[in-house]
Protein backbone atom coordinates (compact mmCIF):
# COMPACT_ATOMS: atom_id res chain seq x y z
CA UNK A 1 0.00 0.00 0.00
CA UNK A 2 1.43 3.38 -0.91
CA UNK A 3 1.97 5.87 1.55
CA UNK A 4 -0.19 8.33 -0.12
CA UNK A 5 -3.23 5.82 0.29
CA UNK A 6 -2.29 5.17 3.91
CA UNK A 7 -2.05 8.84 4.21
CA UNK A 8 -5.14 9.36 3.04
CA UNK A 9 -7.16 6.65 5.26
CA UNK A 10 -5.34 6.85 8.10
CA UNK A 11 -7.59 8.69 10.22
CA UNK A 12 -10.40 6.74 8.97
CA UNK A 13 -8.97 3.86 9.69
CA UNK A 14 -7.35 5.23 13.35
CA UNK A 15 -11.04 6.03 14.40
CA UNK A 16 -12.41 2.67 13.52
CA UNK A 17 -9.43 0.78 15.15
CA UNK A 18 -9.96 2.31 18.12
CA UNK A 19 -13.93 2.43 18.08
CA UNK A 20 -13.32 -1.68 17.81
CA UNK A 21 -10.64 -2.31 20.19
CA UNK A 22 -12.85 -0.56 23.16
CA UNK A 23 -16.10 -1.93 22.63
CA UNK A 24 -14.74 -4.99 25.21
CA UNK A 25 -13.63 -2.23 27.65
CA UNK A 26 -16.89 -0.12 27.87
CA UNK A 27 -17.43 -0.56 31.44
CA UNK A 28 -14.98 1.97 31.78
CA UNK A 29 -16.70 5.61 32.37
CA UNK A 30 -14.37 7.64 30.96
CA UNK A 31 -13.82 5.81 27.73
CA UNK A 32 -17.60 5.95 26.64
CA UNK A 33 -17.68 9.48 25.55
CA UNK A 34 -14.48 8.80 23.32
CA UNK A 35 -15.50 5.48 22.11
CA UNK A 36 -18.89 7.69 21.26
CA UNK A 37 -17.05 9.65 18.99
CA UNK A 38 -14.56 7.78 17.19
CA UNK A 39 -18.03 5.46 16.34
CA UNK A 40 -19.64 8.06 14.81
CA UNK A 41 -16.46 9.16 12.86
CA UNK A 42 -16.09 6.02 11.72
CA UNK A 43 -19.81 6.08 10.33
CA UNK A 44 -19.65 9.19 8.90
CA UNK A 45 -15.96 7.62 6.73
CA UNK A 46 -18.42 4.85 5.82
CA UNK A 47 -20.89 7.17 4.37
CA UNK A 48 -18.11 8.97 2.79
CA UNK A 49 -16.35 5.89 0.84
CA UNK A 50 -20.30 4.83 -0.25
CA UNK A 51 -21.38 8.47 -1.28
CA UNK A 52 -20.50 9.10 -5.15
CA UNK A 53 -21.00 13.15 -5.08
CA UNK A 54 -17.93 14.59 -3.83
CA UNK A 55 -14.78 12.99 -4.65
CA UNK A 56 -12.87 14.67 -1.90
CA UNK A 57 -15.04 13.09 0.58
CA UNK A 58 -14.01 9.47 -1.14
CA UNK A 59 -10.37 10.02 -0.99
CA UNK A 60 -10.96 11.61 1.98
CA UNK A 61 -13.01 9.98 4.50
CA UNK A 62 -13.83 11.99 7.78
CA UNK A 63 -11.20 14.91 6.66
CA UNK A 64 -12.38 16.00 3.44
CA UNK A 65 -15.44 16.92 5.26
CA UNK A 66 -13.28 19.76 6.54
CA UNK A 67 -13.05 21.19 3.32
CA UNK A 68 -16.71 22.03 3.05
CA UNK A 69 -17.56 22.89 6.62
CA UNK A 70 -14.42 26.24 6.06
CA UNK A 71 -15.90 26.87 2.59
CA UNK A 72 -18.63 27.17 3.98
CA UNK A 73 -17.84 29.61 6.89
CA UNK A 74 -15.67 31.17 4.29
CA UNK A 75 -17.60 34.60 3.91
CA UNK A 76 -17.39 35.19 7.94
CA UNK A 77 -13.71 34.70 8.01
CA UNK A 78 -12.91 36.87 5.87
CA UNK A 79 -15.40 39.45 6.39
CA UNK A 80 -14.32 39.33 10.61
CA UNK A 81 -10.84 38.12 10.37
CA UNK A 82 -8.95 38.83 6.77
CA UNK A 83 -10.88 41.70 5.22
CA UNK A 84 -9.09 44.64 5.49
CA UNK A 85 -11.35 48.08 5.99
CA UNK A 86 -11.28 49.06 2.17
CA UNK A 87 -11.81 45.99 0.79
CA UNK A 88 -14.99 46.59 -1.41
CA UNK A 89 -16.94 43.36 -1.56
CA UNK A 90 -18.91 44.49 -2.83
CA UNK A 91 -19.11 47.15 0.23
CA UNK A 92 -15.99 47.54 2.29
CA UNK A 93 -16.01 47.13 6.49
CA UNK A 94 -15.42 51.03 6.52
CA UNK A 95 -18.58 51.83 4.57
CA UNK A 96 -20.99 49.14 6.49
CA UNK A 97 -19.38 50.80 10.30
CA UNK A 98 -20.75 53.73 8.69
CA UNK A 99 -23.87 52.74 8.02
CA UNK A 100 -24.31 50.67 11.34
CA UNK A 101 -23.12 53.84 13.02
CA UNK A 102 -25.16 56.41 11.86
CA UNK A 103 -28.48 53.84 12.23
CA UNK A 104 -27.58 53.46 16.30
CA UNK A 105 -27.11 57.44 16.69
CA UNK A 106 -23.19 56.74 18.16
CA UNK A 107 -20.49 59.18 15.96
CA UNK A 108 -18.98 58.05 12.79
CA UNK A 109 -15.93 60.14 13.43
CA UNK A 110 -12.45 58.95 13.10
CA UNK A 111 -9.17 59.68 15.55
CA UNK A 112 -6.03 60.35 13.77
CA UNK A 113 -6.85 60.89 10.11
CA UNK A 114 -8.34 59.32 6.62
CA UNK A 115 -7.41 55.62 6.48
CA UNK A 116 -7.51 55.96 2.63
CA UNK A 117 -4.68 56.90 0.61
CA UNK A 118 -5.56 60.05 -1.05
CA UNK A 119 -2.51 60.04 -3.31
CA UNK A 120 -4.36 56.76 -5.05
CA UNK A 121 -5.56 57.31 -8.29
CA UNK A 122 -9.05 57.13 -8.38
CA UNK A 123 -9.41 59.28 -5.10
CA UNK A 124 -12.07 62.17 -5.06
CA UNK A 125 -12.78 64.67 -2.93
CA UNK A 126 -14.81 67.67 -2.70
CA UNK A 127 -13.28 70.77 -2.83
CA UNK A 128 -14.00 73.57 0.21
CA UNK A 129 -14.43 76.78 0.14
CA UNK A 130 -12.54 79.43 2.16
CA UNK A 131 -15.84 81.13 2.95
CA UNK A 132 -18.02 78.27 4.47
CA UNK A 133 -21.72 78.79 3.73
CA UNK A 134 -23.85 78.55 6.88
CA UNK A 135 -25.53 74.63 8.11
CA UNK A 136 -28.35 74.20 6.28
CA UNK A 137 -31.47 71.66 7.62
CA UNK A 138 -31.16 68.80 5.97
CA UNK A 139 -35.21 68.67 6.17
CA UNK A 140 -34.96 71.71 3.20
CA UNK A 141 -32.88 69.09 0.73
CA UNK A 142 -35.65 68.05 -0.86
CA UNK A 143 -36.76 68.69 -4.82
CA UNK A 144 -40.24 68.69 -6.73
CA UNK A 145 -41.11 65.80 -8.93
CA UNK A 146 -43.40 66.09 -11.50
CA UNK A 147 -43.57 67.65 -14.93
CA UNK A 148 -45.85 69.88 -16.76
CA UNK A 149 -48.10 67.30 -17.46
CA UNK A 150 -48.25 66.31 -14.01
CA UNK A 151 -51.58 67.49 -11.94
CA UNK A 152 -50.24 65.94 -8.51
CA UNK A 153 -46.77 66.89 -8.03
CA UNK A 154 -44.05 65.19 -4.79
CA UNK A 155 -41.81 66.75 -3.00
CA UNK A 156 -39.18 63.81 -2.83
CA UNK A 157 -36.24 63.87 -0.38
CA UNK A 158 -32.93 63.79 -1.99
CA UNK A 159 -32.32 60.84 -0.14
CA UNK A 160 -35.06 57.61 -0.80
CA UNK A 161 -35.36 53.97 -0.11
CA UNK A 162 -34.44 51.95 -3.45
CA UNK A 163 -36.63 49.03 -4.95
CA UNK A 164 -37.21 46.12 -2.91
CA UNK A 165 -39.65 43.67 -3.10
CA UNK A 166 -42.26 42.14 -0.30
CA UNK A 167 -40.94 38.21 -0.68
CA UNK A 168 -37.63 38.82 -1.25
CA UNK A 169 -37.58 40.86 2.03
CA UNK A 170 -39.60 39.85 5.23
CA UNK A 171 -43.24 41.50 6.04
CA UNK A 172 -41.13 42.94 9.47
CA UNK A 173 -38.15 44.32 7.10
CA UNK A 174 -41.08 45.94 4.78
CA UNK A 175 -42.95 47.28 7.93
CA UNK A 176 -39.55 48.56 9.29
CA UNK A 177 -38.27 50.55 6.23
CA UNK A 178 -41.86 51.93 5.36
CA UNK A 179 -42.03 53.24 9.30
CA UNK A 180 -38.67 54.96 9.00
CA UNK A 181 -39.37 56.13 5.61
CA UNK A 182 -42.71 57.61 7.52
CA UNK A 183 -40.78 59.00 10.07
CA UNK A 184 -37.67 60.56 7.98
CA UNK A 185 -40.79 61.86 5.22
CA UNK A 186 -38.86 60.22 2.78
CA UNK A 187 -39.97 57.63 -0.30
CA UNK A 188 -40.02 53.82 -0.22
CA UNK A 189 -39.66 51.85 -3.44
CA UNK A 190 -42.47 48.86 -3.21
CA UNK A 191 -39.93 46.75 -5.86
CA UNK A 192 -41.81 45.23 -8.42
CA UNK A 193 -43.31 42.84 -6.01
CA UNK A 194 -46.35 45.12 -6.01
CA UNK A 195 -47.91 46.98 -2.52
CA UNK A 196 -48.46 44.57 0.16
CA UNK A 197 -50.28 44.90 3.00
CA UNK A 198 -47.12 45.78 5.03
CA UNK A 199 -46.12 48.76 3.24
CA UNK A 200 -49.61 49.81 4.25
CA UNK A 201 -49.39 49.59 7.80
CA UNK A 202 -47.70 52.57 8.67
CA UNK A 203 -48.47 55.37 6.01
CA UNK A 204 -44.52 55.88 4.92
CA UNK A 205 -44.83 57.28 0.87
CA UNK A 206 -44.92 55.03 -1.47
CA UNK A 207 -43.28 54.80 -5.19
CA UNK A 208 -44.79 51.74 -6.66
CA UNK A 209 -42.47 49.97 -8.77
CA UNK A 210 -44.60 48.14 -12.22
CA UNK A 211 -42.17 45.70 -13.68
CA UNK A 212 -42.89 43.45 -16.37
CA UNK A 213 -45.26 41.31 -14.17
CA UNK A 214 -47.71 43.63 -13.78
CA UNK A 215 -48.15 42.46 -10.29
CA UNK A 216 -50.98 43.93 -8.28
CA UNK A 217 -52.10 45.17 -11.46
CA UNK A 218 -52.50 42.14 -13.91
CA UNK A 219 -54.86 40.01 -15.45
CA UNK A 220 -54.68 36.23 -14.96
CA UNK A 221 -52.79 36.02 -18.20
CA UNK A 222 -50.46 38.11 -17.10
CA UNK A 223 -51.10 41.32 -18.76
CA UNK A 224 -51.83 45.19 -17.68
CA UNK A 225 -55.00 45.26 -16.07
CA UNK A 226 -56.32 49.25 -15.84
CA UNK A 227 -58.65 49.23 -13.81
CA UNK A 228 -56.47 47.25 -10.88
CA UNK A 229 -53.93 49.93 -11.54
CA UNK A 230 -56.09 52.63 -11.02
CA UNK A 231 -57.23 51.29 -7.49
CA UNK A 232 -53.86 51.43 -6.21
CA UNK A 233 -52.59 54.20 -7.79
CA UNK A 234 -54.89 56.83 -6.67
CA UNK A 235 -54.72 56.11 -2.69
CA UNK A 236 -52.59 58.94 -1.30
CA UNK A 237 -50.16 56.69 -0.14
CA UNK A 238 -48.71 56.43 -3.65
CA UNK A 239 -47.33 58.81 -4.33
CA UNK A 240 -45.31 57.62 -7.79
CA UNK A 241 -45.00 55.29 -10.12
CA UNK A 242 -42.24 54.08 -11.64
CA UNK A 243 -41.95 51.73 -14.67
CA UNK A 244 -39.09 49.33 -14.19
CA UNK A 245 -37.49 48.52 -17.51
CA UNK A 246 -34.11 46.80 -16.13
CA UNK A 247 -32.35 46.90 -13.23
CA UNK A 248 -28.83 47.39 -12.92
CA UNK A 249 -27.76 43.53 -10.97
CA UNK A 250 -29.42 41.77 -14.12
CA UNK A 251 -30.89 44.09 -16.84
CA UNK A 252 -32.56 42.36 -20.32
CA UNK A 253 -32.75 39.15 -17.73
CA UNK A 254 -36.47 39.17 -15.92
CA UNK A 255 -36.60 37.12 -12.92
CA UNK A 256 -38.18 34.19 -11.54
CA UNK A 257 -39.71 33.19 -7.64
CA UNK A 258 -40.17 29.73 -7.44
CA UNK A 259 -43.51 28.84 -6.68
CA UNK A 260 -42.30 26.82 -3.49
CA UNK A 261 -41.35 30.13 -2.21
CA UNK A 262 -45.23 31.70 -3.28
CA UNK A 263 -46.98 32.21 0.13
CA UNK A 264 -50.51 32.54 0.00
CA UNK A 265 -49.78 36.76 0.97
CA UNK A 266 -47.40 36.27 -1.84
CA UNK A 267 -49.77 35.29 -4.38
CA UNK A 268 -52.80 38.12 -3.31
CA UNK A 269 -50.28 40.67 -3.04
CA UNK A 270 -48.91 40.11 -6.27
CA UNK A 271 -52.34 38.99 -7.54
CA UNK A 272 -50.88 35.04 -8.86
CA UNK A 273 -51.85 31.76 -8.24
CA UNK A 274 -50.32 29.62 -5.86
CA UNK A 275 -48.53 26.76 -6.92
CA UNK A 276 -46.93 27.90 -9.67
CA UNK A 277 -43.77 29.68 -10.60
CA UNK A 278 -43.84 33.80 -10.29
CA UNK A 279 -42.43 34.69 -13.57
CA UNK A 280 -41.28 38.55 -14.65
CA UNK A 281 -40.88 38.50 -18.14
CA UNK A 282 -37.17 40.08 -19.53
CA UNK A 283 -40.08 42.50 -21.84
CA UNK A 284 -43.02 44.37 -20.87
CA UNK A 285 -45.85 43.49 -23.25
CA UNK A 286 -48.25 46.73 -22.60
CA UNK A 287 -45.55 48.18 -25.19
CA UNK A 288 -42.78 47.65 -27.51
CA UNK A 289 -41.74 50.51 -29.25
CA UNK A 290 -40.55 53.88 -27.48
CA UNK A 291 -43.33 55.70 -28.71
CA UNK A 292 -45.92 53.22 -27.59
CA UNK A 293 -43.80 53.25 -24.07
CA UNK A 294 -44.55 56.86 -24.02
CA UNK A 295 -48.14 56.60 -24.53
CA UNK A 296 -48.13 54.07 -21.55
CA UNK A 297 -46.94 56.89 -19.34
CA UNK A 298 -49.39 58.68 -20.08
CA UNK A 299 -52.01 56.43 -19.73
CA UNK A 300 -50.72 55.56 -16.25
CA UNK A 301 -50.87 59.35 -15.15
CA UNK A 302 -54.20 59.44 -16.28
CA UNK A 303 -55.46 56.38 -14.66
CA UNK A 304 -53.64 57.46 -11.30
CA UNK A 305 -54.90 60.73 -10.99
CA UNK A 306 -52.11 62.66 -12.63
CA UNK A 307 -49.45 61.54 -10.33
CA UNK A 308 -45.52 61.87 -11.51
CA UNK A 309 -44.63 58.39 -13.59
CA UNK A 310 -41.47 58.05 -14.58
CA UNK A 311 -39.38 54.83 -15.40
CA UNK A 312 -36.22 53.27 -14.21
CA UNK A 313 -33.59 51.55 -16.03
CA UNK A 314 -29.95 50.49 -16.47
CA UNK A 315 -28.49 52.09 -19.75
CA UNK A 316 -27.41 49.24 -21.93
CA UNK A 317 -27.33 50.30 -26.15
CA UNK A 318 -27.33 54.16 -25.82
CA UNK A 319 -29.33 54.70 -28.63
CA UNK A 320 -32.31 53.00 -27.20
CA UNK A 321 -32.48 55.21 -24.49
CA UNK A 322 -31.91 58.23 -27.29
CA UNK A 323 -35.06 56.11 -29.44
CA UNK A 324 -37.57 56.96 -26.12
CA UNK A 325 -35.90 60.49 -26.14
CA UNK A 326 -36.88 60.89 -29.82
CA UNK A 327 -40.35 59.01 -28.62
CA UNK A 328 -40.59 62.25 -26.12
CA UNK A 329 -40.17 65.07 -28.86
CA UNK A 330 -42.57 63.55 -31.54
CA UNK A 331 -45.21 62.42 -29.16
CA UNK A 332 -45.21 65.87 -26.91
CA UNK A 333 -45.18 63.34 -23.75
CA UNK A 334 -42.49 63.35 -21.40
CA UNK A 335 -42.37 61.16 -18.05
CA UNK A 336 -42.29 63.12 -14.71
CA UNK A 337 -38.42 61.09 -13.53
CA UNK A 338 -36.06 58.71 -14.88
CA UNK A 339 -33.59 56.67 -12.06
CA UNK A 340 -30.66 55.41 -13.43
CA UNK A 341 -29.95 52.09 -12.15
CA UNK A 342 -26.29 50.85 -12.23
CA UNK A 343 -24.72 47.30 -12.93
CA UNK A 344 -22.97 47.81 -9.42
CA UNK A 345 -26.45 47.64 -8.20
CA UNK A 346 -27.70 44.01 -5.99
CA UNK A 347 -30.17 41.94 -6.17
CA UNK A 348 -31.00 38.55 -4.40
CA UNK A 349 -30.06 36.84 -6.95
CA UNK A 350 -28.79 36.79 -10.58
CA UNK A 351 -26.38 34.70 -13.24
CA UNK A 352 -22.85 35.81 -12.18
CA UNK A 353 -22.57 36.42 -15.98
CA UNK A 354 -25.35 39.66 -15.74
CA UNK A 355 -23.49 40.64 -12.49
CA UNK A 356 -19.79 41.04 -13.77
CA UNK A 357 -20.72 41.57 -17.33
CA UNK A 358 -23.49 43.39 -18.15
CA UNK A 359 -24.91 46.85 -17.93
CA UNK A 360 -23.18 50.32 -17.67
CA UNK A 361 -21.97 51.32 -14.49
CA UNK A 362 -24.46 54.31 -13.06
CA UNK A 363 -22.20 57.53 -13.45
CA UNK A 364 -21.50 56.94 -16.99
CA UNK A 365 -25.38 55.67 -17.10
CA UNK A 366 -26.46 58.95 -15.34
CA UNK A 367 -24.52 61.38 -17.31
CA UNK A 368 -25.15 59.92 -20.68
CA UNK A 369 -29.05 60.53 -19.81
CA UNK A 370 -28.54 63.96 -18.24
CA UNK A 371 -26.17 64.42 -21.10
CA UNK A 372 -29.27 63.54 -23.82
CA UNK A 373 -31.72 65.60 -22.06
CA UNK A 374 -29.63 68.85 -21.82
CA UNK A 375 -28.89 68.39 -25.68
CA UNK A 376 -32.83 68.12 -25.96
CA UNK A 377 -34.09 71.02 -23.80
CA UNK A 378 -36.11 68.60 -21.67
CA UNK A 379 -33.60 68.15 -18.91
CA UNK A 380 -35.77 71.15 -16.61
CA UNK A 381 -38.90 69.64 -17.47
CA UNK A 382 -37.83 66.08 -16.20
CA UNK A 383 -36.17 65.27 -12.77
CA UNK A 384 -32.99 62.29 -12.52
CA UNK A 385 -32.54 59.89 -9.46
CA UNK A 386 -29.79 57.98 -9.35
CA UNK A 387 -29.08 54.16 -7.67
CA UNK A 388 -26.02 52.00 -7.07
CA UNK A 389 -24.22 51.46 -4.13
CA UNK A 390 -24.74 54.75 -2.42
CA UNK A 391 -24.52 54.31 1.30
CA UNK A 392 -22.87 58.03 2.32
CA UNK A 393 -23.48 61.15 1.77
CA UNK A 394 -20.13 62.16 -0.43
CA UNK A 395 -22.38 58.93 -2.44
CA UNK A 396 -25.00 61.23 -2.80
CA UNK A 397 -23.13 64.40 -3.53
CA UNK A 398 -21.39 62.56 -6.39
CA UNK A 399 -24.02 61.59 -8.02
CA UNK A 400 -25.88 64.91 -7.90
CA UNK A 401 -23.01 66.46 -8.75
CA UNK A 402 -22.61 64.92 -12.27
CA UNK A 403 -26.77 65.08 -13.08
CA UNK A 404 -29.13 63.50 -10.52
CA UNK A 405 -31.56 65.00 -8.43
CA UNK A 406 -31.98 62.40 -5.82
CA UNK A 407 -30.24 59.30 -4.90
CA UNK A 408 -31.70 56.25 -3.66
CA UNK A 409 -30.23 53.46 -2.13
CA UNK A 410 -31.49 49.41 -1.52
CA UNK A 411 -28.48 48.05 0.48
CA UNK A 412 -27.90 50.92 2.74
CA UNK A 413 -30.97 50.83 4.15
CA UNK A 414 -31.09 47.33 4.73
CA UNK A 415 -27.43 47.68 6.58
CA UNK A 416 -29.17 49.80 8.75
CA UNK A 417 -31.94 47.19 10.17
CA UNK A 418 -29.22 44.94 10.84
CA UNK A 419 -26.61 44.43 13.57
CA UNK A 420 -22.98 43.61 12.47
CA UNK A 421 -23.74 40.16 14.08
CA UNK A 422 -26.75 38.05 12.76
CA UNK A 423 -29.85 38.66 15.30
CA UNK A 424 -32.76 36.63 16.05
CA UNK A 425 -35.66 38.19 15.19
CA UNK A 426 -36.16 42.00 13.18
CA UNK A 427 -37.56 44.28 15.80
CA UNK A 428 -39.64 46.53 13.92
CA UNK A 429 -39.60 49.62 15.64
CA UNK A 430 -36.29 49.38 16.64
CA UNK A 431 -35.41 49.08 12.97
CA UNK A 432 -37.26 51.45 11.61
CA UNK A 433 -35.51 54.08 13.77
CA UNK A 434 -32.62 52.69 12.80
CA UNK A 435 -34.00 53.59 9.30
CA UNK A 436 -34.64 57.09 9.89
CA UNK A 437 -31.50 57.69 12.24
CA UNK A 438 -29.74 56.74 8.89
CA UNK A 439 -31.41 58.66 6.50
CA UNK A 440 -31.57 61.90 9.13
CA UNK A 441 -27.60 61.51 10.15
CA UNK A 442 -26.68 61.03 6.09
CA UNK A 443 -28.36 64.36 4.96
CA UNK A 444 -26.68 65.89 8.11
CA UNK A 445 -23.52 64.61 6.81
CA UNK A 446 -24.50 66.04 3.71
CA UNK A 447 -25.38 69.40 4.63
CA UNK A 448 -22.12 69.73 6.57
CA UNK A 449 -20.32 68.69 2.94
CA UNK A 450 -22.05 71.08 1.74
CA UNK A 451 -21.72 74.38 4.47
CA UNK A 452 -17.89 73.67 3.89
CA UNK A 453 -17.74 73.77 -0.31
CA UNK A 454 -20.23 76.99 0.09
CA UNK A 455 -23.04 75.75 -0.79
CA UNK A 456 -26.46 75.61 1.29
CA UNK A 457 -28.64 73.26 -0.87
CA UNK A 458 -27.77 70.16 -3.05
CA UNK A 459 -29.48 71.44 -6.12
CA UNK A 460 -26.01 73.80 -6.30
CA UNK A 461 -23.57 71.24 -6.15
CA UNK A 462 -22.16 70.95 -10.17
CA UNK A 463 -19.10 68.93 -11.38
CA UNK A 464 -16.87 71.38 -10.76
CA UNK A 465 -17.01 70.73 -7.04
CA UNK A 466 -15.99 67.37 -7.24
CA UNK A 467 -12.06 66.30 -7.63
CA UNK A 468 -10.32 63.16 -8.60
CA UNK A 469 -7.02 62.07 -8.55
CA UNK A 470 -5.51 60.63 -12.00
CA UNK A 471 -2.54 60.16 -11.20
CA UNK A 472 0.52 60.75 -8.11
CA UNK A 473 0.87 63.95 -9.68
CA UNK A 474 -2.45 65.02 -11.64
CA UNK A 475 -6.04 65.90 -10.34
CA UNK A 476 -9.12 67.11 -12.69
CA UNK A 477 -12.48 68.68 -11.79
CA UNK A 478 -15.32 66.34 -12.72
CA UNK A 479 -16.14 69.24 -15.44
CA UNK A 480 -13.13 68.59 -16.89
CA UNK A 481 -12.96 64.82 -17.30
CA UNK A 482 -16.46 64.46 -18.54
CA UNK A 483 -18.36 65.96 -21.70
CA UNK A 484 -21.34 68.04 -20.52
CA UNK A 485 -23.56 68.77 -23.34
CA UNK A 486 -25.08 72.41 -24.15
CA UNK A 487 -28.73 73.18 -24.01
CA UNK A 488 -30.37 72.44 -27.34
CA UNK A 489 -27.51 70.75 -28.69
CA UNK A 490 -28.41 67.82 -30.35
CA UNK A 491 -31.20 69.71 -31.43
CA UNK A 492 -29.02 71.82 -33.38
CA UNK A 493 -26.79 69.02 -34.99
CA UNK A 494 -23.79 71.03 -33.34
CA UNK A 495 -22.79 68.02 -30.85
CA UNK A 496 -19.43 68.21 -28.60
CA UNK A 497 -18.50 64.76 -29.32
CA UNK A 498 -18.95 62.06 -32.35
CA UNK A 499 -20.31 59.43 -29.95
CA UNK A 500 -23.37 61.32 -28.94
CA UNK A 501 -23.79 62.66 -32.55
CA UNK A 502 -23.88 58.85 -33.93
CA UNK A 503 -26.19 57.65 -31.56
CA UNK A 504 -28.24 60.49 -32.32
CA UNK A 505 -28.66 59.37 -35.67
CA UNK A 506 -28.93 55.39 -34.53
CA UNK A 507 -31.86 56.05 -32.51
CA UNK A 508 -35.45 55.74 -33.85
CA UNK A 509 -39.11 56.95 -32.01
CA UNK A 510 -40.83 53.82 -33.80
CA UNK A 511 -38.67 51.16 -32.47
CA UNK A 512 -35.64 50.18 -30.41
CA UNK A 513 -33.70 49.11 -32.94
CA UNK A 514 -31.19 50.87 -34.12
CA UNK A 515 -30.95 52.79 -37.58
CA UNK A 516 -28.99 50.73 -39.92
CA UNK A 517 -28.24 53.25 -42.00
CA UNK A 518 -26.37 55.01 -38.79
CA UNK A 519 -25.09 52.01 -37.67
CA UNK A 520 -23.29 50.80 -40.87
Amino acid sequence: MSLSLLSRYAFFAVCVIFTLASLPFLEHDWLWPITAVTGVLSLIGVFDLLQSPHAVRRNYPILGNIRYLVEAIRPEIRQYLLESDSDALPFSRAQRSLVYSRAKNESADKPFGTLIDVYQSGFEFIGHSMRPAPLSDPSGFRVMVGGPQCTQPYSASVFNISAMSFGSLSANAIRALNQGAKLGNFAHDTGEGSISPYHREHGGDLTWELGSGYFGCRTPDGRFDPERFAAQAQTPQVRMIEIKMSQGAKPGHGGILPKHKVTQEIADTRGIQMGEDCISPSRHSAFSTPIEMMHFIQQLRELSGGKPVGFKFCLGHPWEFMGIAKAMLETGILPDFIVVDGKEGGTGAAPVEFTDHIGVPMREGLLFVHNTLVGLNLRDKIKLGASGKIVSAFDIASVLAIGADWANSARGFMFATQDTLRQRALVVPDKAQRVYNFHRNTLKGLAEMLAAAGLEHPSQLSARHLVRRMSATEIKLFSQLHVFLKPGELLTGEVNGEFYSRMWQMARADSFEPNEVAAA
